[in-house]
C-alpha cells in the first residue's frame, strides 16, 4: 500500500531526470553521464528523456501492438487472443478454455499462467491483476512509452512446445533495424533458480556475458526458425534507434512476444563491463 501511494503521488512531483539519476546511482553504483552517454545503460536513460515518439506507446501496449504486428508482418505471428476486459470481474471464465494466459497490457508483472482452470486461485488472480491495473508503470523508472497506455486485461492461448515441455523466449536486440545480438531464455517455468539467459552474436557464438541472470554451462540449441525470426525482428524495428523484439517458437511455429525499449530499464549490470560499452556503441542518438 505504501509503495503504491509513493508511486501514485510523491513520484509525480520528482522530475524525470532527477529520478532517473538517483535510481541509476542506487542500482548501478555510479552517476549516469547523460550529457555524453557512452554505455548501453546510460544511452537508454538518454532515450527515456529525449526520444518520445507517439508510436512507442502502441508498441509497448500488449493489446494495441497486435495491430502493428498485423500490419507489418501479418496476423499469423500473433498468439491467439481469447478476450479483452477492463476489469477482472468482467471475465467470463466459463468461456475460456482449460489452459490460458491472463496478462495486463501495460506492465511486466501482471501475468497469470493457468494450466488447469479447475485449480486456478481466482481470489489471488483477481488481487494480482486488479493491483496491476491501478499501477502506471511509467512512474517507477520513467519509461515514457508506458505513460499513456490505457490498462486492460487480455487472455491469450497457452503455449508450450511439445518436445521441450516449456516456452523458450528468443529475444533480439535491434539497432536501427539491424539485429546485433540475441538471447535465449530457458527454464522460466521451473523457477528463478533454474532460469538461464544465453547471449549469442550473429555467428551463433555463445557470448561470455551475463545480464541479470546466469548463463548455461552448455549453450542451448538454436531454434529451427532462427533466421526467420531475425528477419521479422528487423522488419518490426526499422526506423527505431534501439528496441528488443521477442518471439517464441512452438512446435516449429513462430509467435510474436513483445517489444521492449528499455531492457532492465537500463539499470542492470552487464558483465563484463566492456559489453555495456559495446552495446552502447551500437545506439545512435541522432533522434
Amino acid at each position: 500500500m505504501i509503495k503504491r501511494l509513493l508511486y501514485k503521488y510523491l513520484l509525480q512531483f520528482i522530475p524525470d531526470i532527477l529520478w532517473i539519476k538517483v535510481r541509476f546511482r542506487v542500482k548501478l553504483g555510479y552517476w549516469p553521464n547523460l550529457k555524453s552517454p557512452q554505455t548501453y545503460n546510460e544511452k537508454l536513460q538518454w532515450l527515456k528523456l529525449h526520444n518520445k515518439n507517439p508510436l512507442y506507446t502502441q508498441l509497448v501496449d500488449k493489446y494495441e501492438v497486435r495491430n502493428y504486428i498485423k500490419d507489418k508482418i501479418g496476423s499469423d505471428y500473433l498468439v491467439p487472443l481469447l478476450g479483452k476486459w477492463d476489469k477482472f470481474d468482467d471475465i467470463d471464465f466459463d468461456k475460456l478454455p482449460n489452459q490460458f494466459v491472463l496478462k495486463c497490457n501495460h506492465d511486466s508483472g501482471g501475468l497469470i499462467i493457468c494450466k488447469d482452470k479447475s485449480s486456478l486461485n481466482y481470489k489471488e488472480a483477481k488481487k494480482k491483476l486488479s493491483r496491476s491495473l491501478k499501477f502506471n508503470y511509467y512512474w517507477a523508472l520513467r519509461e515514457w512509452p508506458y505513460k499513456n497506455v490505457k490498462p486492460c486485461i487480455i487472455a491469450e492461448k497457452y503455449l508450450e512446445d511439445t518436445k521441450l515441455k516449456e516456452l523458450k523466449d528468443y529475444k533480439f536486440y535491434c539497432f536501427n533495424g539491424t539485429v546485433k545480438i540475441f538471447f535465449i531464455a530457458s527454464g522460466r517455468q521451473k523457477g528463478d533458480n533454474s532460469k538461464r539467459i544465453d547471449y549469442f552474436n550473429m555467428n551463433r557464438e555463445h557470448l561470455p556475458m551475463t545480464w541479470g541472470c546466469p548463463r548455461s554451462s552448455n549453450p542451448p540449441q538454436m531454434p529451427q526458425s532462427l533466421n526467420k525470426m531475425i528477419q521479422l525482428a528487423e522488419v518490426l524495428s526499422k526506423g527505431i534507434p534501439h528496441i528488443r523484439v521477442d518471439f517464441y517458437e512452438v512446435d516449429g511455429k513462430i509467435y510474436f512476444g513483445e517489444m521492449t525499449f528499455f531492457d532492465g530499464s537500463g539499470m542492470e549490470e552487464i558483465k563484463p563491463h566492456d559489453w555495456d560499452l559495446k552495446l552502447g556503441s551500437w545506439i545512435s542518438l541522432n533522434v
